[in-house]
Formats: structure tokens, C-alpha cells, sequence
């Protein structure tokens, strides 16, 4: 009896323990949802998606996951509709310790998120929002280059095509700099740096790196994008 009380504890001990190291509470709701399998996932490495937690859903739209988080982080929650489902949809957002809330609906599952409770995540959306303007401004270019096939000979007109759709990329490509610089004391400019910025010199990676905050260099982001500047060596 003594010997299984004293295992009995130890357990307790531990599940407290792991339960306590659990600073990562993310919780919502999927209106419509009725079945289907939740996953909370993210990235080991640059090609490595792992899952974290699975919660299968039975009639309940609500959801919660814990997970313990060093540094902010890229996450993804993702569901899986059925069995025949290959696709699965995935909510990408910046984690950070604490709570985070992620509310949608199931037929517009990425669309519809809203998500709570981290500062990098606010930055994130702010950043998309211009940058799916430069990306439109760019598609806008393409079907403009399109209809107007019979106005120009094929020279001319490629030549105005590229012109103008080098100006847009540097335009998107300024405004990530600079967006990554002012906001060098979050995670974001970090991750802004290593995977937005891969057609500008190294002398700009540089500066940007330079520029951030001591606790952002010692980053999950921030030592890949100190490795990315020494491989450009």
C-alpha cells in the first residue's frame, strides 16, 4: 500500500510539473463545426511539420490546446473535415506565451479567423494587409498586360510589363524592410527578415539584423536569420 501511495504521488507530481510548464493556452470556437479532427502543429525546422496535440470534435464547436513555448512562434491550427479529407485547412498565427483565442467558422475557415492575445499576430495581419495590396497591384498588372496584347508590338510591351512590375516588387520589398526595422523589438521582424526578404543584398539583411532589440537576435527567428546572413558569406 505504502509503495503504491508513493507512486501515486510521484505521478501527481509530474502531471503537475508538465501541467505547470504549459505557458501556451490556446482556445476558441469553429461555428458550424460538428465533426472532425483539430491539430495544433508547428514547424521543427524550415521542412518539418510536426503535431503537437489532436483533439477530435464531436458536436462541440469549442476547442483548447496547452502546449510550453520558449519563443514566439509560428503555429497552425489545422482541421482535418473527414477521413477523404486531404486537403486540411490550416490557421497560421504568431503564438506567444499566454492566452490566445482563435475564433472562426468552418466554411470559411481561414478567412473568417479571428485571433487574440499576441502582439507579434496584431503586427502580422497589419503587414499582410498592405502586402496582399502590392500582390493585387501586381495581378492588376498581369491581366492589363493581357488585354492590351494587340496595342503594342510584343517588345514594348514586355519592356512596360517589366518596368512596371519590378517598381511594384521594390515598392513591397521597401516597405517589408522598413516595416521589419521599426518593429525590431518583436519577433516579427525577425521572421520578416528571413523568409520576406529573400531577393534584397545581404548589406540590407545586415542592417536589419543590426537593428534588433538584443532579446529579438537570441530569438527562435532571430538565430535563423543569423545563420541565413552567414551562409550569404
Amino acid at each position: 500500500m505504502k509503495r503504491f501511495l508513493k507512486y501515486f504521488l510521484l505521478l501527481c507530481f509530474f502531471k503537475c510539473s508538465n501541467d505547470l510548464d504549459k505557458n501556451l493556452n490556446i482556445s476558441g470556437s469553429i461555428k458550424g463545426l460538428r465533426k472532425g479532427k483539430l491539430y495544433l502543429q508547428k514547424y521543427i525546422n524550415d521542412s518539418i511539420l510536426i503535431d503537437i496535440d489532436s483533439l477530435k470534435i464531436d458536436g462541440v464547436e469549442n476547442f483548447e490546446f496547452n502546449d510550453s513555448l520558449d519563443q514566439a512562434q509560428f503555429y497552425f491550427l489545422t482541421l482535418k473535415k473527414d477521413e477523404t479529407d486531404t486537403t486540411m485547412n490550416k490557421i497560421p498565427f504568431f503564438a506567444e506565451r499566454g492566452e490566445i483565442k482563435i475564433n472562426t467558422r468552418l466554411n470559411t475557415f481561414l478567412s473568417s479567423a479571428r485571433i487574440e492575445g499576441s502582439d507579434n499576430q496584431i503586427l502580422w495581419e497589419e503587414y499582410l494587409t498592405v502586402i496582399r495590396k502590392f500582390n493585387n497591384q501586381n495581378i492588376d498588372l498581369v491581366k492589363k498586360y493581357l488585354e492590351k496584347k494587340g496595342e503594342f508590338n510584343t517588345d514594348k510591351r514586355n519592356q512596360l510589363f517589366e518596368r512596371k512590375s519590378n517598381l511594384i516588387n521594390r515598392k513591397k520589398t521597401l516597405y517589408s524592410l522598413n516595416f521589419a526595422m521599426n518593429n525590431s523589438g518583436k519577433e516579427i521582424s525577425a521572421y520578416i527578415g528571413l523568409y520576406e526578404l529573400n531577393n534584397v543584398s545581404k548589406k540590407y539583411l545586415d542592417s536589419l539584423y543590426s537593428r534588433l532589440e538584443t532579446k529579438i537576435k537570441n530569438s527562435f527567428y532571430g538565430n535563423k536569420l543569423k545563420k541565413k546572413l552567414e551562409s550569404l558569406n
